[in-house]
């Protein structure tokens, strides 16, 4: 059985895993979730939230484990699960990235949502960003569409009244990946092929340009939120790269 460690995306929190944890113990898998800083009910300030931070966060977490851990990131997490896994290489079995975004070294998530095949991003095109330090929120109202828009109603509005403002800070923070230090830790993907926040176009380019072959990659009908909208599909998925 495999242990996984779930790394949430912006206006999120560990919440947003609670379908797909139960989906995973049932199959005998150890699941650890965690609040990045300035997320959920961690309340670090804005000022000192950045990506450096979020790779602390994450790899106290891979630590406290015996194993190393199958990171699995949705979103924004992507950007902190691949600095996590440069920082504490060890600790590390693999990365799925869930409609998430893939960085090289040097990347920085803005720089990839201006990337042609981000074109169609709702999330820049909708967040609003004020403040110093700056935050992003992404308004309630617009959230079930460009978040949620293959769940149910319910939990879609579930989802869209536990978001919190995102700190802008790991949005322009490049990643730092030293050579060679993932040639040992194996690269999955999830596409989700109706996602409005990272179009499907740049998810394909973002796992065309990591390497990742198609026998590490799967496809799934769903909204940029599979934990909530397929929570038993990408747990089948999970369950797969991880094997």
């Amino acid at each position: 059985m495999a242990r996984f460690v779930l790394v949430h995306g912006a206006f999120c929190g560990r919440w947003t895993w609670e379908q797909l944890v139960p989906e995973l113990e049932e199959k005998g898998h150890t699941v650890q979730t965690l609040d990045l800083p300035g997320s959920g009910e961690d309340r670090t300030p804005v000022g000192e939230v950045g990506l450096g931070a979020y790779a602390d966060a994450v790899c106290s977490v891979l630590g406290s484990g015996d194993e190393p851990a199958v990171l699995v990131a949705n979103s924004m997490g992507g950007i902190a699960a691949t600095q996590a896994a440069a920082r504490c290489p060890e600790k590390v079995a693999g990365i799925v990235y869930a409609a998430a975004f893939l960085p090289q070294d040097g990347d920085s998530l803005i720089a990839l949502t201006e990337l042609p095949e981000g074109a169609d991003d709702q999330v820049q095109a909708n967040m609003v960003v004020s403040g110093e330090p700056p935050v992003s929120t992404m308004p309630a109202e617009v959230s079930p569409e460009v978040l949620y828009d293959s769940c149910s109603d319910e939990v879609a509005a579930w989802a869209s009244s536990h978001q919190r403002p995102q700190p802008v800070a790991p949005f322009t923070e490049p990643v730092s990946v030293p050579d060679g230090v993932f040639d040992s830790i194996p690269l999955s993907y999830v596409i989700c092929s109706r996602d409005r926040a990272i179009p499907p176009p740049l998810q394909r380019r973002m796992l065309k340009t990591a390497g990742i072959g198609d026998d590490r990659v799967v496809e799934l009908d769903t909204d940029h939120s599979p934990q909530l909208s397929a929570p038993a599909d990408l747990a089948g998925a999970l369950e797969r790269f991880a094997s």
